[in-house]
């Protein structure tokens, strides 16, 4: 919808359209979607100004019990008609309130979103910054796992996958089928190989209702359905909410078909993993600053932007690779985006620069560590402060890594800085380097100090107690 749209004209479209239900949703600090609905008699111009109350404390990250109650207050210029529901449904994104002081609440992760580009302003670097992430998926056809006391198991199916080409039948009960990429070789074969264009293509449909506006779609490198819808960049904020639909959408497209999507970044063994690449720039006065005589076209603003990025990547990695199922994604001498340096074309480089368009308007820094579990109101602003630090800073990245990572000697591969290899040591790295956050007052210390203790306790220590299927097959003979 147009950023000119009103509260009060939200009210009189869900008259005039016979709106049957208002769904009022909002993001939880590790980045999962929730969700409440009114009927239409509760909407009113009031309810833009200020909100309906829910249970804060049920909310992960959120408050604690003695201090549940929190205010839903609708941006209008986020409602769209929702197309998941039967019922004729308005979907409005809200921000939360705290009902005893009125200000906006400081966990919010979306007011950190609102809050890095008002400060990016405040700076004079740039009035705008810019966001093209990549999100890439698995389309299976079943998924079942679970872990109790004295099992833990995960089973994952795709009629796609190429270790179903000897069953005589599809999962769906036809007749089998001996179309299916090889393991790396999805990147991109026609149907009848690809299987899932039809369902993509209906979740760009859908996306393109919510005014999310779509590049391309297409298979990616994985078997067993891996996919990729790319969404035109635009501003932070606006990114991340588009980033929150795009998932919302795409889940319950999948659904829909019978099938189940997934944003895990490493669901296969052996195959490739799931990330979002992340395309960014900052503009002023209607130019993009990135553009400039340096290496590949890039302004000095830009080369020290990269700066920032590598100097606190380990830091950035725990809002932008937030699961410990990141680290099986991260992994060096796989082409996965490890190494601590930019490049112009080097898919192994944290920072790449594209080399698709050599203009000014396309001059960008794709930040290749991201995935798609990543809460975006969290990850985007912590990469612009990243930048913005490096450009304050004026934080030289060196030389760009132009050669081919695998054809390095020994001692010259020893050289290249990688990044941490696991979630505590990102969570570590945010512990000891998170001074270039609270720049603005963007994030917070309760902020930062909460996220770290919600990771470890309710992820990392999980992990770290219960025995691992693989370990049987390694130990269970000892």
């Amino acid at each position: 919808m147009a950023d000119a749209i009103t509260g009060k004209d939200v009210v009189k479209m869900v008259k005039d359209q016979g709106i049957e239900m208002i769904d009022l949703k909002f993001v939880d600090m590790p980045g999962t979607m929730q969700h409440l609905a009114i009927p239409p008699s509760e909407i009113t111009e009031d309810l833009f100004a200020e909100g309906t109350g829910f249970d804060g404390s049920s909310i992960r990250g959120f408050q604690a019990i003695h201090e549940s109650d929190m205010l839903l207050v609708p941006d209008p210029t986020t409602a769209n008609i929702d197309p998941v529901y039967d019922t004729k449904t308005l979907s409005l994104i809200c921000d939360i309130r705290d009902p005893l002081t009125g200000e906006a609440y400081s966990r919010d992760p979306r007011y950190i979103a609102h809050k890095a580009e008002e400060y990016l302003k405040s700076t004079g670097i740039g009035d705008q910054s810019f966001w093209g992430p990549e999100l890439e998926f698995f389309i299976f056809d079943s998924a079942r796992f679970d872990q109790t006391a004295n099992e833990g198991f995960y089973h994952v199916d795709s009629d796609e996958g190429i270790w179903n080409s000897g069953k005589a039948e599809r999962v769906d009960g036809g007749l089998g089928q001996g179309f299916r990429p090889r393991h790396k070789e999805g990147y991109f074969p026609a149907p009848p190989m690809d299987t899932l264009s039809d369902l993509r293509s209906e979740a760009v449909i859908e996306m393109q209702k919510f005014g999310i506006k779509i590049e391309k779609h297409h298979h990616e490198v994985a078997t067993a359905g891996q996919g990729e819808i790319d969404i035109v960049f635009d501003t932070l904020t606006q990114t991340a909410d588009n980033v929150m639909y795009y998932k919302y959408l795409l889940k319950n497209v999948a659904a829909r078909y019978g099938k189940i999507a997934t944003f895990m970044p490493k669901p296969l063994f052996g195959d490739n993993g799931t990330g979002m690449h992340t395309h960014q720039s900052i503009w002023k006065d209607g130019k993009n600053i990135f553009y400039g005589e340096g290496y590949a076209h890039m302004s000095d603003t830009m080369k020290y932007y990269i700066g920032g990025l590598l100097k606190h990547a380990p830091a950035l990695l725990a809002f932008a690779a937030p699961t410990t199922n990141s680290y099986r994604r991260l992994v060096p001498g796989f082409e996965a985006p490890v190494n601590l340096a930019y490049s112009a074309r080097n898919r192994s480089a944290c920072c790449r620069i594209p080399a698709y368009f050599d203009t000014p308007n396309s001059k960008r820094i794709e930040f290749r560590c991201p995935d798609p579990t990543a809460n975006p109101y969290l990850a985007f602003p912590a990469m612009l402060l990243a930048g913005i630090d490096g450009i304050r800073n004026e934080i030289d990245p060196g030389v760009p890594l132009d050669v081919d990572l695998y054809d390095l000697s020994p001692e010259e591969a020893a050289n290249v800085e990688q990044v941490p290899g696991s979630l505590d040591a990102v969570l570590d790295a945010l512990e000891a380097d998170s001074e270039f956050l609270l720049a603005g007052d963007v994030f917070t210390s309760d902020l930062i100090e909460t996220y770290l203790d919600y990771k470890r306790t309710n992820e990392l220590d999980p992990m770290r107690l219960r025995p691992h299927p693989y370990e049987f097959f390694l130990y269970f003979d000892a």
